[in-house]
């Protein structure tokens, strides 16, 4: 990887902006364009460095697709800053915000990225971005072009008109997925949009992503801002501590608890509370249920982590949640696949550690609204003499043991040269390729059947190691994710897995990769469509439609055959196509040796699941139909429904396993 691009250093009276000498102004104050003072401010912020021997910058660079808009204003700005922040050209608005907000994940939340765009399509390009980063709870910082405040070039080329409202922009569409939205109409307004920007991307119950709209008139105007404003500046990350009446209202029914299971969430590597987590779970024997964002907070062969919870979860997990009388929720929005729509917890109470108030409310849990470590280390002197129960205990230790043995053996199978391999077949031979070193691999996906498979059988070895968006499941997150993963952890091997359907969709960035020298290994598995929603649509009684390439609507060629090594190889990454697991195992060699990104393609089974584990999910089914499937389907959706008013029930047991 090009080590420039995001190099970083302690703060000290080398750390200059390169550029000319600004205008002169009054004493104490510098002029600058507003754009100018915004790329200032930014390249300012400073954070303590992971190894605590100094600092550097809060935001690792800047993702930027120029155009009419922003090319004029932020980008000269951005040249005059260009070694202390620096400017990665992408190839989609929307995959480089993806990469941003992978980039943010990928240092817990402790260091992020900005992106800026022209004022148009490059604009709106974004909001799906936005939604991802908002329903994940990470930080990005979106700065898209905007119309002339002076209105006086009105309609500008690519302007929004609102046939009711002047002051509407296309940037509007971006208010609903930002946890933070301001247009800046002068420059003397950044003296309070940047600090209010930073606090929330910097707060753990904020944390989302800001939008600052930049008109671009606004990014050309000069003010004499305060040479303070741009003094270097060590941020802090704001998260609370617990409040001594919310302890003692959860720790009441956390002391009479005999069959405790703790869910370990998102919050937990996000709070730096892995350890605090390691060492609460084994003084009190408590088993650890992992959901997508937490993955990883327990090493993967710790004798109480009882793996995935919830639709993609693993037997042992929900087992265990099932039969809890008390679940202690950290750091979790407890979603629909979390609680297998609100099924799973059958006879527990929940109690959530949350910064976020929103997320710890849910599932009616007695809320302690605080940072992760600091929660479980204060819980530790009250709790010096509670256990749980030791049946409850030596059984999810078995259970996690079994489970572990299981998929040592779904993943080494034996494979038959008439039979397509699946997910969990590629996924043990990926395992297999590293040598000894799999907890230095960091594995990015983000839709279809992956995700479920990877959740019950990637095994993270530690924090990190597992990196899959999963909050918005957004199809084309998954290459640029990868890249912005690299860029944060340069020396770990970062391995995309997608489907086709995600690879068709969202592909640019290998270009990018290959550009910057930020090497990707990307295994795609080619199932010919979408075969998770293929399978889903027929659980739900549908006819196979328009999912998979031979159920599509075809001209009189018909579908067409895809050479996804040789697009690759176009886009400039090394690639190959491998016609089964032995082929697959030597081509991750090669690419683990490769000094560029590195494609591979394989032939997988679109209907092939792991049958074991799962719960079910709750996904609505037509009341009527001339279909009987349907009718049949309606009638067991039903059945479910009922069943989760009564959770002692043999239905509201049972699982579902193939219903993603």
């Amino acid at each position: 990887m090009n080590q420039r691009v995001m190099h970083h250093h302690t703060a000290s009276a080398n750390d200059a902006t390169h550029t000319a000498d600004p205008t002169p102004a009054a004493s104490g104050t510098i002029r600058l364009t507003a754009a100018q003072a915004l790329v200032r401010y930014l390249a300012a912020q400073r954070v303590v460095s992971e190894d605590g021997e100094g600092t550097e910058t809060l935001f690792g660079g800047v993702f930027a697709i120029f155009g009419h808009g922003n090319v004029a204003g932020i980008g000269e700005a951005l040249y005059q800053h260009r070694e202390q922040l620096p400017t990665l050209r992408a190839h989609n608005e929307q995959a480089m915000a993806h990469s941003a907000i992978a980039f943010a994940k990928a240092h817990f939340r402790r260091r992020m990225m900005a992106v800026t765009t022209s004022i148009g399509p490059g604009a709106t390009n974004l909001v799906t971005a936005a939604a991802l980063a908002h329903v994940n709870r990470l930080p990005v910082l979106l700065l898209p072009g905007d119309i002339f405040v002076s209105r006086a070039p009105d309609p500008v080329l690519q302007q929004v008109e609102d046939f009711h409202d002047g002051g509407v922009s296309a940037n509007d569409a971006l208010k609903p997925v930002s946890r933070y939205f301001d247009r800046i109409v002068h420059p003397a307004q950044l003296l309070n949009a940047l600090p209010r920007a930073v606090r929330v991307l910097t707060d753990a119950a904020l944390c989302g992503p800001v939008t600052l709209a930049l008109p671009q008139d606004v990014q050309a105007q000069a003010w004499d801002f305060p040479e303070a404003f741009f003094a270097p500046r060590v941020v802090g990350f704001h998260a609370p501590a617990p409040r001594a009446d919310e302890l003692d209202a959860a720790l009441a029914p956390l002391r009479l608890a005999k069959r405790p299971l703790i869910v370990a969430g998102g919050g937990v590597l996000y709070g730096r509370a892995t350890d605090a987590l390691q060492r609460f779970a084994a003084t009190h024997g408590i088993p650890v249920a992992e959901t997508q964002a937490g993955k990883g907070s327990l090493a993967w062969n710790d004798p109480l982590n009882a793996g995935a919870l919830g639709v993609t979860g693993s037997p042992a997990a929900n087992a265990l949640a099932q039969d809890a009388d008390c679940v202690l929720a950290i750091g979790t929005r407890l979603q629909d696949f979390t609680t297998g729509s609100n099924t799973l917890f059958a006879h527990a109470g929940v109690i959530a550690i949350n910064a976020n108030p929103f997320d710890g409310l849910k599932h009616r849990a007695c809320v302690i609204e605080a940072d992760a470590q600091l929660t479980l280390d204060a819980l530790v002197e009250p709790l010096r003499d509670w256990r749980a129960e030791p049946a409850w205990t030596t059984r999810a230790q078995q259970l996690a043991a079994a489970w572990r043995e299981t998929v040592g053996t779904l993943t080494h199978a034996p494979q038959h040269d008439d039979v397509l391999p699946y997910e969990g077949d590629v996924i043990g031979a990926i395992q297999r390729s590293s040598a000894g070193s799999a907890a230095n691999d960091i594995v990015v996906c983000a839709a279809g059947t992956l995700p479920a498979e990877l959740h019950k059988l990637w095994r993270a070895g530690k924090p990190g190691a597992y990196h899959v968006e999963y909050g918005y499941s957004c199809m084309g997150y998954e290459i640029a994710g990868g890249l912005g993963a690299k860029l944060a952890r340069p020396a770990r091997e970062v391995i995309v897995m997608l489907g086709d359907g995600s690879y068709l969709m969202m592909n640019s960035e290998i270009a990018t990769s290959v550009m910057i020298g930020a090497k990707l290994i990307v295994v795609v598995l080619d199932n010919r469509g979408y075969g998770c929603i293929n399978r889903l649509q027929q659980a739900c009684g549908g006819a196979p439609f328009n999912n998979l390439l031979e159920d599509c609507m075809q001209g009189p060629l018909g579908a067409p055959q895809i050479d996804f090594a040789a697009h690759a190889r176009a886009l400039g990454a090394q690639a190959e196509h491998v016609a089964n697991i032995a082929e697959l195992e030597a081509a991750m060699q090669r690419a683990r040796s490769a000094n560029r990104t590195y494609v591979i393609s394989i032939d997988t089974d679109p209907a092939r699941t792991t049958s074991e584990g799962g719960w079910w999910w709750q996904v609505a089914v037509p009341e009527v139909s001339t279909r009987a499937a349907v009718r049949d389907a309606r009638a067991q959706y039903e059945a479910r429904l009922s069943a989760r008013a009564d959770p002692s029930s043999a239905t509201a047991r049972a699982t579902q396993p193939d219903n993603e």
